[in-house]
């Protein structure tokens, strides 16, 4: 790998076990841009992977974890042909650092120099070095309560050392369980502060005759969100049977875990009184009955993000930075709940939907009616009109025509590329490629009631895809298509991965026929996209025919 870093820095600096793997995890992600390049946010991740160095505990203690930094930074993809350097890969003699991260490490390196201890650059020497500087990973970092000078403060605790400034440290950690008894109430600093005095804002604790009561309502919400969130997370991993949204739910549950540890659970417990709490006594008919598993699914989101709001209002009483993180964790709630409803629908509204057929605009209007024709009477489950080569006139007026056959029948009706389309023909669905609009901005055209389908090429797109918003997935190209080119061919094994882990509904595509249909249905793909094995074909509606029967022979039979 090539070495960024200068002879004499080499020599002058060694890393700890944990820095060095941190970096080579990093190495594994690009942003597209400089994609050979180390960029900040990705030391972030290698830094997240090593989750028991210190600079992943103080992360994790601000609501600093892999999906906010990925939903911060949808740009960064991982590399496919590398394993996790988390698992004893072998050490690196350097690494491919952006300019940036160049910066971060000279500082880290700098620092060390200064205080002669500990001789080796460690995760926390990272970590200070990225929250230390004037890019944006150091103010996002420090809009979460992660700044230099706390990172700093957290170093000389480790470390037995002062700043030059030989100013009086703080010696309790940053994150660490916070005593509720000896702060006092103060509201300087509280607006208006800079980035650099956030580690200073003063905890605020409440009065000491509340104390007790304070404690009880955050022992009470942390238990209930957790309650609630683990009863989503069943839901989603048995009833909806999705792999990533599961680990999505995990992972907050861990987080919202992580940022309670600030509230040390000896003191919530000594202030529990659930003998004595009147809401015990409480409850409506409503609490006690549920119509479906769908019905507890929405009762305990809404208990989830409830407890996560009183979590987030009580800490403020006791620590700005553990409301801030409880904040995020809220808004990450909110996502999750949208990705599941959107899954859950999609997978009823597209429950019988396994052939989706691709057309284009045919050389003449009659041609093009008689295969729209033979296509919805053979019972093709969706088709899409995609033809860039027609004017916007004729696009829509042969979208329109596709409209009327396919409104009284079981076909939907997909436009490509083109919402505005979509919505004046009155589709039932629009399709966009990872190049077109976003699907937020899709959704903002043509409404919340119409299908929206995103094509991803690897599983990362396809996560993306499903916390975006998308109805369903064309996942591919699969094998060399005869209507469209492509450069790189993610294949069965993408199929694979998708199967695996999203439930949310994905039409294998790119020269899927007959033949390689049962390669296809190994995968655990149920659902097909298919162009010009059908419309190409003598008979098209044989064609339809002999896929859907395949399709549907292969689905399990309970």
């Amino acid at each position: 790998m090539t070495i960024e870093m200068s002879d004499e820095f080499r020599s002058n600096v060694e890393f700890t076990a944990g820095a060095r793997r941190a970096l080579d995890v990093a190495a594994l992600w690009h942003t597209g841009q400089e994609s050979s390049k180390i960029a900040p946010e990705a030391v972030l991740l290698g830094l997240l992977d090593q989750g028991e160095c210190r600079a992943a505990a103080i992360l994790r203690r601000f609501a600093v974890t892999v999906d906010a930094v990925r939903e911060r930074w949808p740009e960064l993809r991982r590399s496919n042909d590398s394993e996790p350097a988390s698992q004893n890969a072998p050490r690196r003699s350097g690494w491919p650092l952006s300019p940036t991260v160049r910066l971060v490490v000279d500082r880290a390196a700098d620092w060390l120099a200064e205080h002669r201890q500990p001789p080796e650059l460690a995760s926390e020497h990272l970590l200070w070095g990225l929250a230390s500087g004037p890019d944006e990973v150091a103010t996002w970092l420090c809009g979460r309560g992660v700044d230099g000078q706390s990172v700093e403060k957290e170093l000389a605790r480790l470390h037995g050392h002062l700043p030059e400034s030989d100013e009086e440290i703080d010696n309790e950690p940053i994150g660490e369980p916070i005593d509720v008894d000896g702060v006092e109430d103060s509201s300087e600093g509280a607006s208006g502060e800079s980035c650099s005095d956030v580690g200073n804002i003063p905890r605020v604790a409440a009065a000491r005759q509340d104390r007790s009561s304070v404690l009880r309502v955050i022992d009470a919400a942390a238990n209930r969100g957790r309650e609630g969130l683990r009863v989503v997370e069943d839901y989603v991993r048995f009833v909806l049977d999705d792999g990533h949204l599961t680990g999505r739910l995990k992972h907050l549950r861990h987080d919202l875990a992580a940022l309670l540890e600030s509230v040390p659970l000896e003191l919530r417990l000594a202030a529990r009184e659930t003998q004595a709490d009147v809401g015990t006594q409480l409850s409506t008919e409503g609490e006690q009955r549920r119509e479906g598993p769908d019905d507890v699914l929405a009762a305990n989101f809404c208990r989830l993000h409830e407890s996560l709001r009183t979590l987030e209002e009580f800490a403020k009483l006791i620590d700005p930075r553990l409301a801030a993180g409880l904040e995020q964790l809220r808004y990450r709630g909110y996502t999750l709940q949208r990705a599941v409803a959107i899954a859950r629908r999609s997978n009823e509204r597209l429950a019988a939907a396994r052939l989706y057929v691709l057309v284009d605009g045919r050389a003449t209007i009659e041609d093009f009616r008689r295969l729209a024709d033979e296509l919805v009477h053979a019972g093709a489950d969706v088709v899409q009109l995609r033809d860039k080569g027609l004017d916007d006139r004729t696009l829509l007026a042969w979208a329109r025509y596709l409209r009327e056959i396919t409104e009284r029948t079981g076909t939907l009706l997909a436009v490509n590329d083109r919402p505005d389309v979509a919505l004046l023909a009155r589709a039932d669905a629009v399709h966009v490629g990872q190049g077109d609009l976003p699907v937020k901005d899709v959704r903002a055209l043509v409404g919340p009631e119409m299908l929206v389908g995103v094509s991803v090429h690897d599983i990362e797109q396809a996560r993306a895809a499903v916390l975006d918003g998308a109805d369903y997935l064309g996942v591919g190209p699969t094998f060399p298509s005869a209507t469209k080119s492509f450069d790189d061919f993610p294949g069965l094994e993408l199929l694979r991965a998708v199967a695996a882990e999203i439930s949310l509904p994905a039409f294998a595509i790119g020269g899927i026929d007959r033949e390689n249909l049962p390669r296809v249905l190994a995968t655990g793909i149920r659902r097909i996209a298919a162009s010009a094995a059908v419309i190409n074909a003598d008979d098209p509606a044989a064609v339809v025919a002999s896929l859907k029967t395949m399709l549907v022979d292969a689905e399990p039979h309970v």
